[in-house]
């Protein structure tokens, strides 16, 4: 995210003293319920969506993570690369390639075509 985004997130929650009620626990349910309201938007059907509704729920879930990396002190970039390591052990991509299986699954399916 640009910082000249980051800084507006950042003034709108102080300008509105909002701070006192982003506590870890309200910024986490507060991420739940826009994450869910997002996924309203694709009730009813996976092709037929509002892409302008689309983009405000996604705008939402957005700024309540940056609301919650500033309370916590994080950085995006720091806490989404260490991820990205453990999900690159855990999916490697011969076994993960075209697979939707989850990685408890993959060394099964691969010991059971190499068996065949």
């Amino acid at each position: 995210m640009k910082q000249e985004t980051i800084d507006r997130i950042r003034k709108f929650t102080t300008d509105r003293d909002w701070e006192q009620y982003h506590t870890p626990a309200n910024l986490a349910k507060s991420i739940s319920i826009e994450a869910n309201e997002l996924l309203e938007c694709f009730q009813w059907s996976d092709t037929d969506y509002d892409l302008a509704h689309v983009k405000e729920e996604l705008a939402d879930v957005l700024v309540y993570c940056r609301n919650m990396l500033d309370e916590l002190g994080l950085d995006e970039d720091e806490i989404v690369n260490s991820k990205m390591d453990k999900n690159e052990a855990k999916y490697p991509v011969k076994l993960a390639k075209g697979s939707p299986a989850k990685y408890t699954e993959l060394k099964k399916e691969s010991r059971n075509e190499q068996g065949r």
